[in-house]
């Protein structure tokens, strides 16, 4: 993580950090050494030095483009959602995706049916069909995100899964990551850690 927060003279200004609160956080955090649920006061109050610190070397905090912009050769490292990375790699096959040695977070995508849906049969009808292996497959390979469907996995093209390393990671590296937890009160705190980050002169 310091390659980003901390970057050689020539990425100066040339590297973009996520701006949503959990994962701007969880740079500094990951870092530090810290879990990405954190909620000492006191070692929030280092990460938020630390960020304010690396803010001063950044092209911008961007949740979007990224991924055009290290296409463009604009960003050369960049924060990214794994997913996003990809569609980089689909237009400029010379950008590489690394996850940190001191690790990431581990996500997951999910469909639910709300309590107050009113067509709860069509919705579960509709989960029950992207679950199916050879559906699921075809939505990892339109989307470039990996499934947690170990058939639709394994049925991917061995082509598709060399030009996207990220999509056949094992699961005994993911597991090896941290979920972003329910951090209660400290989400306030969270919230205003990285509002001060983003007003820092």
């Amino acid at each position: 993580w310091n390659d980003l927060l901390a970057p050689s003279e020539a990425l100066k200004g040339k590297t973009t950090m996520l701006a949503t609160d959990r994962w701007l956080l969880a740079a500094g955090q990951l870092a530090k050494g810290d879990s990405v649920n954190e909620t000492d006061p006191a070692k929030l109050a280092e990460v938020k030095d630390l960020l304010i610190s690396a803010k001063k070397t950044l092209l911008a905090y961007d949740d979007t483009t990224f991924y055009s912009k290290l296409v463009s050769g604009e960003a050369l490292m960049v924060q990214a959602w794994d997913g996003w990375c990809n569609y980089g790699i689909a237009e400029n096959p010379q950008i590489k995706y690394t996850i940190p040695k001191e690790g990431s977070d581990l996500w997951v995508d999910t469909m639910v049916v709300m309590k107050a849906s009113t067509n709860k049969d069509a919705a579960f009808q509709f989960i029950n069909f992207m679950l199916d292996a050879k559906n699921h497959a075809w939505a990892a390979q339109n989307i470039d995100y990996k499934v947690p469907n170990k058939p639709a996995m394994e049925s991917l093209p061995a082509d598709f899964l060399a030009k996207f390393p990220n999509m056949n990671m094992p699961v005994a590296e993911l597991v090896k990551f941290e979920q972003l937890r329910d951090v209660g009160d400290a989400q306030r705190d969270y919230s205003k850690i990285v509002s001060e980050i983003k007003a820092a002169q």
